[in-house]
């Protein structure tokens, strides 16, 4: 029998944990033959809700509609699959399991690990955050007895990377730039994507240079007054470069998945650079990789399972980093913790990377990353395959649903391919 799964998560988002849910979604939807799917949407923070309609969005509609009525009949389910941060996660099925990006910095909050206790096993999207989570301990007295506790992850937990995505085709984008070589900065304008100075040290290196930068970006939403926000901030930070000759262009509003990847392969579009203090992942810098994009960023957190080859070597511009605490002002209580620390670039590597960047590029530099990178996302692209990464998804969850007999059966199988 199919067992029955509650999804909740913020799926019809455009956040990072929306494209981690539908990711999600996908995978366990291969198996259609194992679950029967009902959903729970989450909001996301101050983001925006997709509005496209799509075969997937239809299906989704119709999973959300049949959840709540089978929830007003009282319906209970066997799996809970929940997809936000773990101060959410609750019993809420016989077997619950717990997917989060995890966390950009040194340390998880205590309260992360009591909750762990909520689910069943932890999938999270790096090994970064796996590290993290599994290092993170804190010592705790017990209320009763005064006996010194430590308090630390016991349940299972893996990683899972995202998928490379393919495009049968792509469309064209009206954008021109005014230069040959130019940089794409995707990033939210946020304390932790580090935008601000990623534009500013790009122009300090290359006022006097023909080459321009393409910022991707938006506070919380796509509309207009988020728009007009985000250039008047723009726009305040470049008129202390009145006389430079590089051009920075902001580009902001919805783009869809097709377009974005039409973004990093445009012919005008040269290499990605991206300094944020962290990422569970990092999407754009995994996006642009395996799209073939030369690669400037911080070498530090999430995005060094695939910017790393399995040989261990550099693929990308690494820039120098300092581990440093995160600022007052995005402490958040339960999630972002005052003694957890995030990697901060250093300012001369990071103009230095770019500079070794462009003139790899300018110059064609046989041997060079720059040169290697559409070789190398060829390999991001089978390393990190749909197929793949689908099964290992499921993998976890499958651990729960299992007979005896499929598990023998399925040991049989994996001595057979290891044989051959």
């Amino acid at each position: 029998m199919k067992k029955k799964l509650i999804f909740k998560a913020p799926v019809l988002t455009r956040s990072g944990y929306g494209e981690q849910s539908r990711f999600a979604l996908r995978a366990l939807r291969s198996r259609e033959d194992l679950f029967d799917i009902y959903i729970q949407p989450l909001s996301w923070g101050a983001t925006s809700w997709i509005n496209t309609e799509s075969p997937e969005r239809e299906w989704i509609d119709n999973c959300i509609e049949k959840t709540v009525a089978y929830i007003q009949q009282g319906g209970q389910f066997d799996i809970s699959f929940q997809v936000t941060i773990p101060n959410e996660w609750e019993k809420i099925a016989p077997i619950n399991i717990g997917y989060t990006a995890g966390i950009e910095t040194t340390k998880v909050a205590h309260h992360w690990l009591e909750k762990s206790h909520e689910v069943d096993k932890i999938i999270v999207v790096s090994n970064h955050a796996k590290n993290v989570y599994q290092d993170t301990v804190y010592q705790a007295v017990h209320n009763e007895t005064g006996q010194t506790l430590e308090l630390r992850l016991e349940k299972p937990i893996v990683t899972v990377n995202y998928p490379a995505k393919k495009f049968e085709n792509l469309p064209n984008l009206d954008i021109e730039m005014e230069y040959d070589i130019n940089f794409l900065c995707v990033s939210q304008w946020g304390p932790r994507k580090n935008v601000p100075n990623t534009v500013k040290w790009f122009v300090e290196e290359f006022i006097n240079d023909e080459v321009g930068l393409v910022v991707k970006t938006n506070l919380a939403k796509n509309c207009l007054i988020d728009r007009n926000k985000v250039k008047q901030q723009l726009d305040g930070l470049l008129s202390e470069y009145p006389e430079r000759k590089c051009k920075v262009y902001l580009l902001h509003g919805d783009m869809e998945d097709e377009e974005m990847h039409s973004l990093y392969t445009h012919p005008q579009m040269s290499a990605l650079v991206h300094l944020a203090h962290g990422e569970g992942f990092g999407l754009p810098l995994f996006e642009s990789a395996y799209s073939g994009l030369p690669v400037v960023a911080t070498g530090w957190s999430g995005q060094l399972d695939f910017l790393v080859d399995e040989s261990g070597e550099d693929r990308f511009y690494n820039v120098a980093f300092d581990l440093n605490h995160v600022p007052d002002q995005v402490v958040w209580e339960g999630v972002l913790i005052k003694e957890s620390m995030w990697a901060y670039a250093r300012e001369q590597s990071a103009k230095q990377k770019m500079r070794q960047c462009y003139d790899d590029l300018h110059n064609k530099v046989e041997g060079s990353i720059a040169c290697g990178a559409c070789d190398f996302a060829a390999e991001v692209q089978e390393r990190f395959n749909e197929d793949k990464q689908f099964a290992a998804m499921v993998a976890p969850v499958l651990e729960f649903v299992e007979t005896e007999e499929e598990k023998e059966w399925r040991g049989i199988l994996d001595q057979v391919v290891e044989y051959e």
